[in-house]
Protein backbone atom coordinates (compact mmCIF):
# COMPACT_ATOMS: atom_id res chain seq x y z
CA UNK A 1 0.00 0.00 0.00
CA UNK A 2 0.97 3.56 -1.02
CA UNK A 3 2.61 5.31 1.90
CA UNK A 4 2.77 9.47 2.10
CA UNK A 5 4.13 11.69 4.30
CA UNK A 6 2.15 15.03 5.75
CA UNK A 7 4.12 16.91 8.10
CA UNK A 8 0.79 18.50 9.50
CA UNK A 9 -1.82 16.79 9.86
CA UNK A 10 -3.40 19.03 12.31
CA UNK A 11 -4.27 21.80 9.74
CA UNK A 12 -5.58 19.61 6.78
CA UNK A 13 -5.84 16.38 5.74
CA UNK A 14 -4.21 17.09 2.13
CA UNK A 15 -1.17 15.34 0.75
CA UNK A 16 2.12 18.18 0.20
CA UNK A 17 2.04 18.87 -3.81
CA UNK A 18 4.89 16.35 -4.55
CA UNK A 19 2.95 14.01 -2.98
CA UNK A 20 -0.03 14.38 -4.46
CA UNK A 21 1.32 14.41 -8.52
CA UNK A 22 2.68 10.73 -6.97
CA UNK A 23 -0.46 9.73 -5.82
CA UNK A 24 -2.31 10.98 -8.89
CA UNK A 25 -0.46 11.33 -11.60
CA UNK A 26 1.80 7.93 -10.56
CA UNK A 27 0.13 5.94 -8.92
CA UNK A 28 -3.51 6.84 -10.01
CA UNK A 29 -5.05 6.77 -7.06
CA UNK A 30 -9.42 7.15 -7.58
CA UNK A 31 -11.78 8.65 -4.59
CA UNK A 32 -11.90 5.81 -2.00
CA UNK A 33 -8.46 4.03 -2.58
CA UNK A 34 -6.58 3.41 0.56
CA UNK A 35 -3.48 4.97 1.38
CA UNK A 36 -0.89 5.31 4.59
CA UNK A 37 -0.13 8.29 6.03
CA UNK A 38 2.98 8.93 8.55
CA UNK A 39 3.98 12.43 9.88
CA UNK A 40 7.27 12.08 10.78
CA UNK A 41 6.54 12.69 15.15
CA UNK A 42 5.14 9.21 15.38
CA UNK A 43 1.68 8.86 13.64
CA UNK A 44 0.55 6.40 11.46
CA UNK A 45 -2.50 6.95 9.80
CA UNK A 46 -4.91 4.54 7.58
CA UNK A 47 -6.59 6.27 4.99
CA UNK A 48 -8.49 7.02 1.68
CA UNK A 49 -8.41 9.14 -1.04
CA UNK A 50 -11.62 11.31 -1.05
CA UNK A 51 -10.87 14.36 -4.13
CA UNK A 52 -7.33 12.68 -6.15
CA UNK A 53 -6.25 16.67 -7.17
CA UNK A 54 -2.72 16.52 -8.95
CA UNK A 55 -1.62 19.30 -6.70
CA UNK A 56 -4.05 18.87 -3.10
CA UNK A 57 -4.81 15.29 -2.81
CA UNK A 58 -7.71 15.19 -0.31
CA UNK A 59 -8.22 11.81 2.11
CA UNK A 60 -9.85 11.06 5.08
CA UNK A 61 -8.19 9.45 8.11
CA UNK A 62 -10.11 5.81 9.12
CA UNK A 63 -7.24 4.40 11.52
CA UNK A 64 -4.92 6.31 13.79
CA UNK A 65 -2.15 4.85 15.73
CA UNK A 66 0.01 6.99 17.73
CA UNK A 67 3.62 6.56 18.81
CA UNK A 68 4.12 3.91 15.66
CA UNK A 69 7.09 2.01 16.16
CA UNK A 70 8.46 3.93 19.26
CA UNK A 71 12.06 3.28 19.96
CA UNK A 72 13.11 2.90 23.86
CA UNK A 73 16.06 4.81 23.49
CA UNK A 74 17.07 8.02 21.96
CA UNK A 75 20.20 8.68 19.06
CA UNK A 76 21.85 11.64 18.46
CA UNK A 77 25.05 11.44 16.23
CA UNK A 78 27.33 14.09 15.26
CA UNK A 79 28.92 13.42 12.35
CA UNK A 80 31.71 16.02 10.22
CA UNK A 81 30.42 15.92 6.44
CA UNK A 82 32.69 13.40 4.23
CA UNK A 83 34.69 15.54 1.42
CA UNK A 84 32.48 13.27 -1.08
CA UNK A 85 28.86 14.40 0.26
CA UNK A 86 27.41 11.49 -0.98
CA UNK A 87 28.91 9.06 1.27
CA UNK A 88 27.01 11.64 4.09
CA UNK A 89 23.98 11.20 1.69
CA UNK A 90 24.73 7.28 2.13
CA UNK A 91 24.98 7.52 6.25
CA UNK A 92 22.02 9.53 6.58
CA UNK A 93 19.57 7.39 4.22
CA UNK A 94 20.75 4.51 6.16
CA UNK A 95 20.54 5.77 10.05
CA UNK A 96 17.11 6.81 8.89
CA UNK A 97 16.53 3.17 7.93
CA UNK A 98 17.90 1.55 11.34
CA UNK A 99 16.33 4.42 13.26
CA UNK A 100 17.88 7.56 15.02
CA UNK A 101 16.69 10.74 16.55
CA UNK A 102 18.83 13.38 15.20
CA UNK A 103 21.77 13.92 13.27
CA UNK A 104 24.49 16.96 13.75
CA UNK A 105 26.67 18.01 10.96
CA UNK A 106 29.84 19.09 12.23
CA UNK A 107 33.02 21.09 11.34
CA UNK A 108 35.96 20.00 12.73
CA UNK A 109 40.14 21.26 12.32
CA UNK A 110 40.38 18.66 9.97
CA UNK A 111 37.35 18.35 8.59
CA UNK A 112 37.69 18.90 4.17
CA UNK A 113 33.40 19.86 3.96
CA UNK A 114 32.33 22.53 5.45
CA UNK A 115 29.46 23.10 3.34
CA UNK A 116 26.51 20.79 3.22
CA UNK A 117 22.90 21.32 1.47
CA UNK A 118 20.36 20.96 4.18
CA UNK A 119 17.22 20.48 2.25
CA UNK A 120 18.51 17.61 0.00
CA UNK A 121 19.55 15.83 3.27
CA UNK A 122 15.85 16.22 4.46
CA UNK A 123 14.67 15.17 1.50
CA UNK A 124 16.81 12.09 1.88
CA UNK A 125 15.27 11.66 5.22
CA UNK A 126 11.82 11.63 4.20
CA UNK A 127 12.73 8.87 1.72
CA UNK A 128 14.03 6.45 3.68
CA UNK A 129 11.85 6.98 6.68
CA UNK A 130 8.85 6.37 4.12
CA UNK A 131 10.72 3.18 2.31
CA UNK A 132 11.48 1.72 6.22
CA UNK A 133 8.02 2.88 7.22
CA UNK A 134 9.40 5.12 9.87
CA UNK A 135 6.49 7.12 11.44
CA UNK A 136 8.81 9.40 13.33
CA UNK A 137 11.58 10.83 11.56
CA UNK A 138 15.06 12.31 12.39
CA UNK A 139 16.02 15.97 13.39
CA UNK A 140 18.50 17.18 11.18
CA UNK A 141 20.25 19.91 12.97
CA UNK A 142 21.98 23.13 11.26
CA UNK A 143 25.84 22.51 10.45
CA UNK A 144 27.70 23.74 13.46
CA UNK A 145 31.54 23.63 14.62
CA UNK A 146 32.94 20.92 17.15
CA UNK A 147 33.40 23.62 19.66
CA UNK A 148 29.59 24.66 19.27
CA UNK A 149 28.59 21.61 19.96
CA UNK A 150 30.54 21.30 23.11
CA UNK A 151 28.45 24.04 24.61
CA UNK A 152 25.49 22.62 23.46
CA UNK A 153 25.34 19.15 23.66
CA UNK A 154 22.79 17.32 26.27
CA UNK A 155 22.33 13.34 26.61
CA UNK A 156 23.09 11.06 29.62
CA UNK A 157 25.61 9.04 28.01
CA UNK A 158 28.00 10.90 25.46
CA UNK A 159 30.81 8.73 23.30
CA UNK A 160 33.21 9.96 20.76
CA UNK A 161 34.65 7.37 18.62
CA UNK A 162 38.27 8.37 17.40
CA UNK A 163 41.75 6.57 15.77
CA UNK A 164 44.30 7.47 18.59
CA UNK A 165 46.12 4.47 20.45
CA UNK A 166 44.80 5.12 24.40
CA UNK A 167 42.58 2.82 25.95
CA UNK A 168 39.02 2.78 25.22
CA UNK A 169 36.10 0.28 25.68
CA UNK A 170 33.94 -0.95 22.76
CA UNK A 171 31.24 1.15 22.15
CA UNK A 172 28.92 -2.22 22.21
CA UNK A 173 30.12 -2.79 26.05
CA UNK A 174 28.93 1.06 26.88
CA UNK A 175 25.70 1.53 25.70
CA UNK A 176 23.63 -1.43 26.43
CA UNK A 177 20.30 0.11 28.47
CA UNK A 178 20.85 3.60 27.55
CA UNK A 179 17.96 6.02 26.97
CA UNK A 180 19.57 9.11 25.65
CA UNK A 181 22.91 8.58 23.40
CA UNK A 182 25.34 10.99 21.84
CA UNK A 183 28.14 9.92 19.53
CA UNK A 184 31.23 11.81 17.94
CA UNK A 185 32.41 10.65 14.62
CA UNK A 186 34.86 12.47 13.26
CA UNK A 187 36.17 13.81 9.70
CA UNK A 188 38.37 11.60 7.02
CA UNK A 189 40.98 12.47 9.10
CA UNK A 190 39.64 12.02 12.57
CA UNK A 191 39.60 14.28 15.52
CA UNK A 192 42.12 16.38 16.35
CA UNK A 193 43.84 15.65 19.74
CA UNK A 194 43.08 19.05 21.46
CA UNK A 195 39.11 18.00 20.05
CA UNK A 196 39.63 14.73 21.78
CA UNK A 197 40.99 16.28 24.69
CA UNK A 198 37.74 18.86 24.99
CA UNK A 199 35.44 15.88 24.47
CA UNK A 200 36.89 13.77 27.54
CA UNK A 201 36.82 16.92 29.30
CA UNK A 202 33.15 17.61 28.12
CA UNK A 203 32.36 13.78 29.99
CA UNK A 204 32.48 12.25 26.72
CA UNK A 205 33.57 8.46 27.03
CA UNK A 206 36.72 7.34 24.61
CA UNK A 207 35.11 4.40 22.44
CA UNK A 208 35.92 1.38 19.68
CA UNK A 209 33.96 0.39 16.98
CA UNK A 210 36.00 -2.50 16.49
CA UNK A 211 39.43 -3.80 15.09
CA UNK A 212 38.70 -2.11 11.76
CA UNK A 213 39.49 1.66 10.57
CA UNK A 214 36.02 2.51 9.36
CA UNK A 215 35.51 5.59 6.67
CA UNK A 216 33.53 8.29 8.30
CA UNK A 217 30.11 7.17 7.12
CA UNK A 218 30.97 3.25 7.68
CA UNK A 219 31.42 4.25 11.58
CA UNK A 220 28.61 6.70 11.47
CA UNK A 221 26.67 3.55 10.47
CA UNK A 222 28.24 1.04 12.81
CA UNK A 223 27.75 3.58 15.95
CA UNK A 224 23.66 3.67 14.92
CA UNK A 225 23.28 -0.41 14.22
CA UNK A 226 25.44 -0.53 17.80
CA UNK A 227 23.16 1.10 19.75
CA UNK A 228 19.71 -0.28 18.13
CA UNK A 229 21.04 -4.21 18.91
CA UNK A 230 21.95 -3.66 22.29
CA UNK A 231 18.61 -1.80 23.06
CA UNK A 232 16.51 -4.08 21.27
Amino acid sequence: MALFYVPDLASAHILPEEESQHAVKVLRLQVGDAIEVVDGVGGFYKAKITNPHPKHCGFEITDTVLEHGKRNYKLHIAIAPTKNIERLEWFIEKATEIGIDEITPIVCRYSERKIIKAERLEKIIVSAAKQSVKAYFPTLNPLCTFDELMKKHQASKKFIAHCYEEDKRLLQTECSNSTDVLILIGPEGDFSKEEVQKALFAGFAPVSLGNSRLRTETAGVVACCTVAIQNS
